[in-house]
């Protein structure tokens, strides 16, 4: 029995044994990944804290999103979706948090204008599930920022059920619990895009976080190409660290040089170009020159992350990159933009010649639109987007 353990049958068996052991692990690693999952996270739709006005028609949209004839159905539906995360090609992810903002507030309502638009569109592509909304506190945005009795009391609000110790370990602020939640998308399905509908931009610091620990783990070579009227490239603004204003310069330090960090449609700032590109090292394309060369513009981009051996792409969108006379619902409007056929055109280029490894769609304002069709002008823009930009996913 001894030589037959010792010989080819063994070292089969042994194979076998540890293929068997390694199966069991990913299992019990997928099942605990999904059970926190469904405590940290909400069913899409239920991001935001309502209890008497627009309780309704939330609980509307999620029926409507699971194909649910009970509200005591969504949950379910909710969990069964994120079960095939394991199989999926993207995921979506909610962060209905405008906390991270600036100037006019409202972004907070992005997420939900955009998947009604999605479902009256046709509902969501193929291989896509939607893992549901990062569950909002309004008044906070990271727990780095938060002191431990505050961590105590809001861990007491969204985790009742669980024991001090277990809670003590979970997330309780927009961009943490988004971030953890990318985290375990992760672990559920290491090649899964991530697809983020924020919410300020702020939200897009949870989706490059984590994308950052899962290339160093996997060795994909990435970047990040953003769309913006700013460059989000203060190292901290009134002494906050991640906001709005600050998530692109902490991003750009993710990587081994910042010129990985790509950014397009840029004119609302107090310096020239020259000032960030000298200072920050990542690589600009303003506005004017976006108009004035669309397709040149388009090929530096695509032949400045080709000479660096970028593999993948991960698109970070903010409407308000793109021309205000597009898309006016949101918080800090700009003229002389980017056309949306330019964006198309962009997004069509990068998912053919680079790929993209995820994206999102930022700063969709809906109660804040300037004209009486802004809203709807938006939203239906953001929904062209996100549908080019998943497409775009290899």
């Amino acid at each position: 029995m001894n030589a037959l353990l010792g010989g080819p049958l063994g070292r089969r068996l042994r194979d076998v044994t540890g293929l068997l052991r390694s199966a069991a692990r990913y299992r019990v690693g997928m099942v605990r990944a999904l059970a926190e999952l469904t405590r940290i996270l909400r069913p899409a739709g239920g991001g935001l804290y309502l209890v008497s006005t627009g309780r309704e028609e939330q609980l509307a949209m999620q029926r409507q999103i699971y194909g649910a004839a009970r509200d005591e159905d969504v949950g379910a539906r909710w969990r069964e979706a994120l079960e095939r995360i394991q199989s999926a090609k993207v995921a979506i992810l909610g962060v209905p948090s405008d906390v991270g903002a600036g100037f006019l507030r409202g972004a907070n309502m992005g997420p939900a204008a955009i998947r009604a638009a999605l479902l009256a569109g046709g509902g969501l592509p193929d291989g896509v599930v939607d893992a549901g909304d990062v569950f909002v506190v309004p008044q906070l945005l990271h727990d780095d920022m938060l002191s431990f009795a505050q961590l105590a009391a809001t861990r007491r609000a969204l985790y009742p059920d669980l024991a001090a110790e277990e809670a003590a370990k979970l997330p309780v602020s927009p961009l943490s619990i988004a971030e953890r939640a990318l985290d375990l998308l992760f672990e559920v399905n290491p090649t899964i895009a991530p697809f983020v509908i924020g919410g300020d931009h702020s939200t897009a610091w949870p989706a490059a976080a984590a994308l950052a620990r899962r290339a160093a783990r996997d060795g994909t070579k990435w970047a990040i190409v953003q769309i913006d009227a700013h460059t989000d490239m203060l190292e901290e603004r009134l002494g906050v660290k991640i906001c709005f204003a600050t998530w692109s310069f902490h991003a750009s330090r993710l990587f081994d040089r910042p010129d990985k960090m790509v950014q397009l449609g840029i004119r609302a700032s107090r310096h020239e170009r020259a000032h960030w590109e000298s200072t920050t090292g990542i690589r600009q394309h303003w506005a004017d020159e976006c108009a004035a060369r669309p397709d040149a513009t388009i090929d530096a981009v695509i032949a400045h992350l080709g000479a660096m051996g970028v593999e993948r792409v991960y698109f970070s969108n903010d409407i308000d990159g793109t021309d205000a006379s597009f898309a006016d619902a949101t918080g800090t409007p700009e003229p002389n933009g980017l056309t949306p056929d330019f964006v198309s055109r962009l997004i069509a280029r990068l998912g053919a010649e680079i790929g993209l490894l995820g994206g999102d769609i930022m700063e969709v304002a809906p109660p804040i639109q300037r004209t009486p069709d802004g809203a709807k002008r938006t939203v239906d823009l953001a929904v062209r987007y996100a549908r080019e930009t998943i497409a775009a996913v290899r």
